[in-house]
Order: C-alpha cells, then sequence, then structure tokens
C-alpha cells in the first residue's frame, strides 16, 4: 500500500486523521460491550462479529474492484493470522465475561510488551529505557489492579485475569504474521487483508462454537443489535476509519488517540454495568495507560512505516 510522508501532510488533512483515528478507536471500545449485551456465548459473538464485519469490508473491497486472495503463499499466511485471531478473540471475550469489559481490555493491550519481548529475545532490538519504564509501570498497574487482593479473588476472576493476557499473546501472534503478510505481498491493501482475514476467523470460531455446541441462533433483538453493532462498527467502519487515520498523524499522537479505546472500554464498564472504581484501582488503570502509550509509542516509532 502506498504510503505518505508526513512532512507533506496539510493541517486539513492532519485533522482528518485525528478525526477518523478518534471516532475509529471510539468505536472499538464499544467492543466488550456488546459482548457483555449479547445473550449468546463468547464463541458465537466472535464468530458473528467476524461474519458480519467481514462481509461488510468484502462488500467495500467488491465496489473498489480489488480481489480478496492473492496466491497460495499469501492464503496461507492469511489463515495462520486467523487462527491466532480466533484465539484472541475466544479468550479475550472470555476475559469480559469473568471481570469485565474495563480490565479484559486492559490485559488484551498487554499485547505491546509481548511485542516488546519478541523483539529483544528474537530479533536482537534493544531494550530501550523508555520500553524498560513502560513494563515497570505497566506490572505496577497491573498489582494495583488485580494484585492487592488477588488471595481474596474468586476462581472466576483469577480466570478471566489469566484469559486476558492469554489474548493479548495470541494477539502479539496475530500482529507479527499479519506484518509477514503485508510485508510478503506489494498486490494487496491493508483492507482486502483484514475482509479475508475476518471471514477465515469467522469460520474458525464457527467450527469452535460447533465443537462446543455453543448454538448458532441469536434468540432476541438486543443481541441482533448488539452483533450487528459490533461486527459493523468496531470490526469494520472502525478499523477502516484507524487505517485512513494512521498514514496521517505522528507515531505519539497515533498512541496517544488509540489510549480511547482501552480508556473508555474501562468508563463504559463503569457507567453500564456498575463497575466498583476504587482509588487504588483507578491508580492502577492510569498507571497501565501510560505504561501503554509509552510502549506503544516506542513500538510505533521503532516500525513505523507512515
Amino acid at each position: 500500500m502506498a504510503t505518505q510522508s508526513i512532512s507533506t501532510i496539510t493541517p486539513r488533512q492532519r485533522m482528518l486523521g485525528v478525526l477518523q483515528l478518534t471516532t475509529g478507536a471510539t468505536m472499538i471500545s464499544f467492543s466488550p460491550v456488546y459482548v457483555k449485551l449479547a445473550h449468546v456465548g463468547p464463541t458465537m459473538a466472535g464468530f458473528y462479529r467476524m461474519l458480519f464485519g467481514g462481509l461488510a469490508l468484502s462488500a467495500i473491497v467488491w465496489l473498489r474492484g480489488e480481489r480478496l486472495s492473492h496466491g497460495f503463499h499469501f492464503v496461507l499466511l492469511v489463515t495462520a493470522c486467523s487462527i491466532f485471531l480466533a484465539l484472541d478473540t475466544s479468550f479475550w471475550h472470555r476475559s469480559i465475561l469473568y471481570v469485565g469489559p474495563g480490565l479484559a481490555t486492559l490485559l488484551a493491550n498487554f499485547q505491546v510488551f509481548f511485542l516488546a519481548a519478541f523483539g529483544i529475545i528474537a530479533l536482537g532490538e534493544k531494550l530501550t529505557l523508555k520500553l524498560l519504564i513502560s513494563i515497570s509501570l505497566a506490572m505496577l498497574g497491573l498489582y494495583l489492579i488485580v494484585g492487592l487482593n488477588w488471595n481474596d479473588l474468586g476462581a472466576d476472576y483469577k480466570t478471566g485475569t489469566l484469559f486476558g493476557l492469554i489474548a493479548a499473546i495470541c494477539y502479539s501472534a496475530y500482529i507479527l504474521t499479519l506484518r509477514k503478510s503485508q510485508s510478503e505481498s506489494v498486490q494487496t491493501t491493508s483492507l482486502t487483508t483484514i475482509a479475508l482475514i475476518s471471514l477465515l476467523t469467522s469460520f474458525i470460531m464457527g467450527l469452535e462454537a460447533w465443537a462446543q455446541k455453543e448454538g448458532f441462533y441469536i434468540p432476541d433483538l438486543q443481541t441482533w443489535c448488539a452483533l450487528l453493532g459490533y461486527g459493523l462498527f468496531s470490526q469494520a467502519l472502525g478499523w477502516v476509519l484507524i487505517a485512513e487515520g494512521l498514514v496521517k498523524l505522528e507515531a505519539a499522537l497515533i498512541g496517544l488517540i488509540l489510549l480511547l479505546q482501552p480508556t473508555l472500554a474501562f468508563v463504559w464498564d463503569v457507567l453500564f454495568f456498575a463497575r466498583p472504581a476504587m482509588p487504588l484501582e483507578v491508580l492502577g488503570v492510569l498507571l497501565t495507560l501510560v505504561a501503554i502509550y509509552l510502549g506503544t509509542t516506542s513500538r510505533l516509532l521503532k516500525n513505523s512505516t507512515i
């Protein structure tokens, strides 16, 4: 996909990028809310998210005159992406049900630290002071959120915390595989790749739901609205807006705006589901958000192609 230098971006384009990124991040922040509101199992919620989102993205690809498949090797890499994304979605949805949308989303955003660890261990990247500070703050923030009362927490809450971290690991694997698929294919755009990944992930999660005997029936209007919102706004439109906005902004601002997603997810958890917010827990959330920002901007600056 052709890129544009930040130095050539006009003020009007930059403002549009801010609006696109902000709107996209806000849309995606409702993802765990949709999962909580849908009266279906966690795997089935992921199936319909990917199905509705994939169909919407495929329609856009078709209208643009593009095609989804670009050779066997590309499809193989995209299939690997879909497996990792299906695992990430399954673990994240279960974490949402156990610990709530806010904490589950914060935990899933720890993917930036697992990506950093992979870079240091497998690629020989240097551990910068900025990254070391971000990891330390993340650990302290997580301790303030769940560590202080760990022994008093129920088994489901502990399991949900673990599932959130596993989701972050799976999402890291997804990102790494996605980068490889994009770097090895000059014939495809991010939109066509995400469209194909969404459809393949829906197929994988459909098989998972069938194996777990989760019904495909959508029981009521609330669930229909939640799943359609999840697929069309969070999976499709939200990510299209983010993809469009990324190329118009510098890395530090991208990292700051994308923090809206976990921040608002925690806010929605408090507002919509009456999650208690104790002072130390709020401090832990703030420290974690700062850590994610530092870690995200560190990765963006190192790997930026915009």
